[in-house]
């Protein structure tokens, strides 16, 4: 979850991303492999406030025409702990569901109105795996190493679209990273036929007057190779590189603010 520009401001802070990931809501229904069920973000969130609570509800089926889905009970799975993930997915949930705004909110924690409570990405994974009729959501890495079923979302384009590498990066492509200090954009619902729609960055924060600048100057100078070099390796771990407009607004950012003592900038990034 970024930090606002109040806070960056009250604690000395920079802010800025590394790379762009995914979120997906991931089932365990017999015979439902990846792509077989789509959701859209309001009858997400029904499920989440324990308003659906049968795999063969009218709202689902309405969605699935074509896909057999069972009389089985949904089971709920959710974050018992405070997180990102958490954040990103209920911000989209509040985003289209006027009910979820205004009872459960969205933060790293809340208060989940149903489910089981897991730990961690991993813990919702083994939960999810272990649990007839679950629906949880995990980092998309998380359900692509783990071989869950995840579906489909309807996005804001109105177009059915799978988790991959490619949504996720038209979501970072159509983003205003201009919008928000520190790049805090959150990219839950973004524009695009081609966009996934629960998509978040990761953050990273240094102070603006670090205590140890040659510690800083090191911590720049990897984060200015990995946006050079790295965007390959992120692809591998399912996650996507920052567009490089945005790695060169970043590198600028580090100049301006990023200082020792002297006001001299800890590290000078190559332009």
């Amino acid at each position: 979850m970024p930090l606002n520009a109040a806070d960056l401001d009250a604690h000395g802070l920079v802010q800025f991303p590394t790379v762009v990931g995914g979120i997906v809501a991931v089932v365990n229904i017999e015979g439902i492999k990846s792509g077989d069920i789509t959701l859209d973000g309001p009858t997400l969130a029904r499920i989440f406030l324990g308003e659906i609570r049968s795999w063969n509800h009218a709202a689902l089926r309405k969605l699935n025409p074509g896909a057999k889905l069972p009389s089985q009970p949904i089971v709920v799975v959710r974050r018992s702990d405070g997180s990102g993930t958490t954040f990103v997915f209920t911000d989209y949930l509040a985003k289209m569901s006027q009910e979820w705004r205004s009872r459960i909110g969205s933060i790293t924690s809340v208060e989940w109105p149903v489910g089981i409570g897991a730990r961690g990405n991993e813990g919702v994974v083994s939960t999810v795996a272990r649990t007839k009729g679950a629906i949880g959501y995990v980092e998309y890495a998380y359900a692509k190493q783990n071989r869950l079923a995840y579906t489909t979302l309807i996005n804001k384009a109105g177009k059915a679209i799978a988790p991959t590498i490619g949504s996720f990066a038209a979501a970072a492509a159509n983003a205003n990273w201009d919008a928000a200090p520190g790049f805090g954009v959150i990219l839950t619902n973004e524009s695009g036929a081609e966009t996934w729609p629960v998509t978040s960055a990761t953050f990273v924060l240094m102070r603006k007057q670090p205590s140890d600048p040659a510690a800083a100057s090191a911590a720049l100078k990897f984060f200015d190779w990995v946006y050079a070099n790295g965007g390959k390796m992120a692809e591998e771990l399912d996650y996507v590189p920052m567009p490089a407009g945005v790695a060169g607004a970043i590198r600028k950012l580090w100049a301006s603010e990023i200082k020792d003592a002297s006001g001299a900038p800890v590290y000078a990034a190559k332009q």
